[in-house]
C-alpha cells in the first residue's frame, strides 16, 4: 500500500537496512574550486578524496557479491547475443556507428607500462578500465591495441625481450570511485597488440603484476590478486614454464581472501624470486583490507618453495596492502612498505642482504603520502642504475636520493601515482602512469622534469550533456580529473572547469555560458563563464540535507530552466536558476546510517521532473525506495515495495508527451532470479511493470524515451534500444567499447545520442528513424515491444 508524506514533515520512520559502512575516515576537504579554464593539459591539484566505492556500492545495493568475471562474462555474452541478432533482423541500427567525440587531452587511471625492448619509443600501457594501449613516440600519444568487445578492465602488461606482449586483466587497486572491474586472465600477443589469445587463469579476476625471467623467457611469474568481493577462486602467485600455454600454483595465499599483488625476479639470480600477499575482503557491509594473510615472501629455487620474511618485518594482524622492490643494480637492496588494515601508512622497510634480515626506516606518513588509502598504491620502484634512488607511489610521487630514509615530493604531475618504468635503451628516461595518465622524464623523474602525453583517450567519465541549444558543445564530470568542458568539436582539445572528482555538470537549455558541476557528495558550483570563476557554491551550505550521494542529483525542470532540482536524502527546489534553494521533501530514504566513518548510506540518487507538468516529480534512493509527487513536494507518495525490485535507483526519465509514464533503471545483478533492471510506470507511479527482459543481467545506468517511441538504456555491457513499452531489445550501433556506459544525454532536434563511458570517453551516434506508425504508442501492453515501433527499424532507412 502506498505511503503519503506532506512535505512538512521531516523524518520517517527508520526500517532495518544492510548498511554499507566502511572502515576508514572520510577525507572532508574537496579540491579547491579555483580558476581552471586552462586546457586540461596544466596538472591537476590534489588529492581528491577518499577513494569511493559509489561504484560498487551500487552493484551490491541488495547485499549481492555476484560481481564477479563470470557475473561480466555472462553479461557480455548475452550482449553479443543481442548484437549478432540486430545485425540479422535490424541492420539499420548495427550500422550506425558510434563517434569518439574526446576528450583526447585529459587522460585516465595507467595501471601498468611495458617498454618495448626492440622498438625505440614504442612502450605498451594498461588503462585501468580502458583495455591496452600502444605509443610509438616515446608516450606522447597513443592507439589502442586491445578489441573494443572484450573486458576492459586491466591490470597488468609485460614485454620479453623479443616482443611478446602479455596482458593481465581485472585491475588490482579497489575503490577509486569507482567498482573495481575484474577480468577473466592472462592474454598473449605475439605481434605487439595486433591479435591476441587467451592463456587461462579465468577465475583470477584481477592480475596485479608479471615477472619474466631474464634467463628463461619461457617461465613468467604472474600475481592473482583474486575476486574482491568473493572468498576464493585462482589467487597467489602462478607460474608458466611454456610462454603462457599452462600455468601453475606455486605459492597459494594463507586464505581465500588473500591474493597476489606484487612478483619481482632478482636478475642476476633468477631462481630467487620474491611476492607480496594481501588480505583484503569488500563486502555490503564493511571494507576489511588488510589481515593475517598480508606478508611477503621469497623463494630461492625458483618458485618451488617459499618462506615468509618477517626478520624485522611485522608478523601481527594489522597488515594491510605490501609494496615491494628490488635494486637492479644491487639485488641484495630490497625497499618495502605497509599501511595498516584500515588504510593509513604504517611503515617503510629496507633490507641489503636480500630480505634475510630488514631495518625500518625512519620515513613518515607525510613522507609516503599515502593519506588514508595506502591500499590504492602498493607500489616502489627503484632506480636501475642507483640502489638509492627510490620512488614511492603514493598521492604524490615521492623521491629519495639517499636509499629511502628520507623522501620529497616529484612535483609536475596528477595526483595518485601507480607505476613507473625506465627505458633501457635511452639513459634517464622513465616512464610514470597515475591517475591522470602518462608521464615522461628524460632526466630520471627529478621534480618539475615531467611531460604529460597528449593524446589519451581513455577517460573515465560519470557523466555528459549537451548543449540544446548546439549539440557539438559537451561537459562531463571524470573520476579523479574534475569537470571538464569539450566547446571545441570533435577531437578538439577539453578544458578542466573544477571540481575534485567531476560528477553531474549541466549546461543551461537555453544559454551554454551557464553551466553547473558537481565535486563529489553534492558539492556543486553555479557559473556564469561556461564553467570558469566566477563560480557560486551549491551543496550543503546552501541545500537541506543530512546526507548528499557521491553523484548527487542536479537537474532542470524541462518545462522550465530556471527551476531546478538538487537531491542529498531531501529533494530541494530553485526558481532563480540555482541561486538560491528550498527543501520541498522529508527525507525519502529509510534514513541512513550517518555514520561519518562510514558511506553516506540512505540518499537520493535520482530525480526526474515531467516535462508535461511542472508539478510532477519522481525520485529514487540508494536504498530502493522510489517517490513521486504530483502537487510539487506539498505530498509525497511511495511507491509500493513490491512494485519494485528494491536495489539501487540509477536513473528515472518522464515520458516527453505524457506525466503519468516514467521509466525507471536499476542496479546490481539480477543473479539468475527476476528481478528487473528498468521499469515503466503508466498511471503516474502508482504501479510498476517490468520491461528489461532481454536484456543483458547487468547494471541499467541511464534510461531516455525519444519523442517517436524509442526507448534507450545505458548499461555496463552497452547501449540497447527497444520501444516505448518494452520489449525486443536491439545494440543501437557499432564500434562502441565495452565499458561501462554510466550517463546518456539525447539531443531531439538532432537525434544526437551522447554516451559517458567509464574509461573510453565520449561517444556521439545518430538514433535511426524508424517508420513509426504514431509518436503517441500507447503503453497498455508493456513487453510487446517487438510489434511496436522497433519492429518498424526493420530495413528502415
Amino acid at each position: 500500500m502506498n505511503a503519503t508524506l506532506t512535505r512538512h514533515r521531516r523524518s520517517i520512520a527508520a526500517a532495518a537496512i544492510l548498511a554499507l559502512v566502511t572502515a576508514v575516515t572520510l577525507i572532508a576537504s574537496l579540491v579547491s574550486a579555483g580558476d581552471q579554464d586552462s586546457l586540461a593539459t596544466t596538472t591537476p591539484t590534489g588529492p581528491m578524496e577518499l577513494p569511493d566505492e559509489w561504484m560498487a556500492a551500487q552493484r551490491m545495493s541488495d547485499g549481492s557479491t555476484e560481481i564477479s568475471a563470470a557475473t561480466y562474462n555472462s553479461a557480455r555474452s548475452e550482449a553479443d547475443k543481442i548484437a549478432q541478432r540486430t545485425r540479422s533482423v535490424y541492420r539499420h541500427l548495427a550500422e550506425q556507428d558510434w563517434e569518439f567525440f574526446g576528450p583526447s587531452n585529459i587522460g585516465g587511471r595507467i595501471v601498468d607500462i611495458a617498454v618495448d625492448p626492440e622498438v625505440d619509443d614504442q612502450i605498451f600501457i594498461a588503462a585501468a578500465s580502458g583495455g591496452v594501449w600502444k605509443s610509438s613516440d616515446a608516450g606522447m600519444t597513443y592507439e589502442s591495441v586491445w578489441p573494443d568487445s572484450w573486458v576492459q578492465g586491466m591490470g597488468a602488461v609485460a614485454m620479453t625481450s623479443d616482443g611478446v606482449l602479455f596482458a593481465g586483466s581485472g585491475e588490482a587497486q579497489p575503490g577509486g570511485g569507482s567498482i573495481t572491474f575484474g577480468g577473466n586472465g592472462v592474454y598473449r600477443s605475439t605481434d605487439r597488440g595486433e591479435t591476441w589469445e587467451h592463456l587461462g587463469l579465468e577465475d583470477s579476476h584481477a592480475i596485479a603484476r608479471f615477472a619474466i625471467d631474464p634467463s628463461d623467457e619461457d617461465r613468467i611469474f604472474a600475481a592473482a590478486a583474486g575476486n574482491l568481493f568473493t572468498p576464493g577462486g585462482e589467487r597467489g602467485v602462478y607460474l608458466t614454464e611454456d610462454g603462457g600455454d599452462t600455468w601453475t600454483q606455486v605459492l597459494a595465499p594463507l586464505n581465500d581472501t588473500t591474493g597476489a599483488t606484487e612478483v619481482v625476479i632478482d636478475p642476476d639470480n633468477p631462481d630467487r624470486v620474491y611476492a607480496a600477499m594481501w588480505d583484503h575482503l569488500r563486502e555490503p557491509h564493511q571494507r576489511t583490507y588488510g589481515g593475517p594473510g598480508s606478508s611477503l615472501w621469497r623463494s630461492d629455487d625458483g618458485g618451488d618453495t617459499w618462506q615468509r620474511m618477517t626478520n624485522g618485518l611485522p608478523t601481527d594482524d594489522d597488515q594491510g596492502r605490501w609494496g615491494l622492490a628490488l635494486a637492479p643494480s644491487n639485488p641484495d637492496r630490497l625497499y618495502a612498505y605497509v599501511g595498516t588494515a584500515l588504510g593509513p601508512f604504517r611503515a617503510f622497510y629496507r633490507s641489503d642482504d636480500g630480505g634475510d634480515t630488514w631495518t625500518q626506516t625512519p620515513v613518515t606518513a607525510a613522507q609516503a603520502s599515502q593519506s588514508t588509502f595506502s591500499w590504492w598504491f602498493g607500489k616502489i620502484f627503484v632506480d636501475p642504475e642507483d640502489q638509492n634512488h627510490v620512488f614511492l607511489m603514493g598521492v604524490n610521487l615521492m623521491r629519495s636520493t639517499n636509499g629511502a630514509n628520507s623522501f620529497s615530493s616529484s612535483s609536475g604531475v596528477h595526483a595518485d601515482q601507480h607505476k613507473m618504468v625506465w627505458d633501457p635503451k635511452v639513459p634517464n628516461r622513465v616512464y610514470l602512469g597515475n591517475d591522470g595518465g602518462m608521464y615522461r622524464s628524460d632526466t630520471n623523474g627529478v621534480s618539475g622534469s615531467w611531460t604529460k602525453a597528449t593524446y589519451e583517450p581513455y577517460t573515465q567519465f560519470y557523466s555528459v550533456d549537451v548543449a540544446e541549444t548546439n549539440p557539438v558543445l559537451h561537459v562531463g564530470g571524470t573520476q579523479d580529473n574534475g569537470c571538464n568542458r569539450g566547446y571545441n568539436g570533435v577531437g578538439g582539445p577539453w578544458n578542466s572547469i573544477g571540481c575534485g572528482d567531476g560528477l553531474q555538470v549541466i549546461i543551461h537549455p537555453e544559454d551554454p555560458t551557464i553551466v553547473f558541476g558537481c565535486s563529489q557528495y553534492g558539492s556543486c558550483y553555479r557559473s556564469e563563464n561556461s564553467g570558469g570563476t566566477p563560480r557560486q557554491n551549491i551543496g550543503p551550505g546552501q541545500t537541506t540535507s543530512a546526507r548528499r550521494n557521491w553523484f548527487t542529483p542536479l537537474q532542470f525542470d524541462p518545462s522550465n530552466p530556471d527551476v531546478m532540482y538538487y537531491a542529498g536524502n531531501i529533494v530541494n527546489r530553485s526558481t532563480d536558476n540555482g541561486r538560491t534553494w528550498t527543501a520541498i521533501s522529508p527525507d525519502l530514504t529509510d534514513g541512513g546510517p550517518n555514520d561519518p566513518a562510514g558511506y553516506p548510506w540512505g540518499t537520493i540518487t535520482a530525480v526526474a521532473a515531467a516535462p508535461t507538468d511542472g508539478d510532477k516529480l519522481y525520485a529514487g534512493t540508494d536504498d530502493g525506495n522510489m517517490w513521486w509527487t504530483d502537487d510539487l513536494g506539498e505530498n509525497w507518495n511511495q511507491v509500493d515495495a513490491d512494485q519494485i525490485p528494491g536495489t539501487w535507483v540509477t536513473r528515472i526519465a518522464v515520458h516527453p508527451d505524457d506525466a503519468d509514464i516514467a521509466y525507471a533503471t536499476f542496479s546490481g545483478f539480477r543473479s539468475g532470479s527476476d528481478r528487473p533492471h528498468v521499469m515503466v510506470t503508466q498511471d503516474g507511479g502508482k504501479s510498476w511493470t517490468d520491461i528489461g527482459k532481454g536484456l543483458p543481467d547487468a547494471p541499467v545506468n541511464s534510461v531516455i524515451p525519444t519523442s517517436d517511441g524509442l526507448l534507450v538504456v545505458g548499461t555496463d555491457v552497452g547501449v540497447f534500444m527497444s520501444a516505448w513499452n518494452g520489449g525486443e531489445w536491439a545494440a543501437l550501433g557499432a564500434d562502441l567499447p565495452m565499458a561501462a556506459v554510466m550517463y546518456m544525454r539525447y539531443h531531439e532536434p538532432s537525434r544526437q545520442l551522447t554516451a559517458a563511458t567509464f574509461g573510453r570517453g565520449i561517444y556521439d551516434i545518430e538514433v535511426p528513424k524508424c517508420r513509426a506508425a504514431s509518436t503517441k504508442l500507447p503503453l497498455r501492453n508493456p513487453g510487446s515491444g517487438v510489434t511496436g515501433v522497433l519492429a518498424s527499424c526493420r530495413g528502415a532507412q
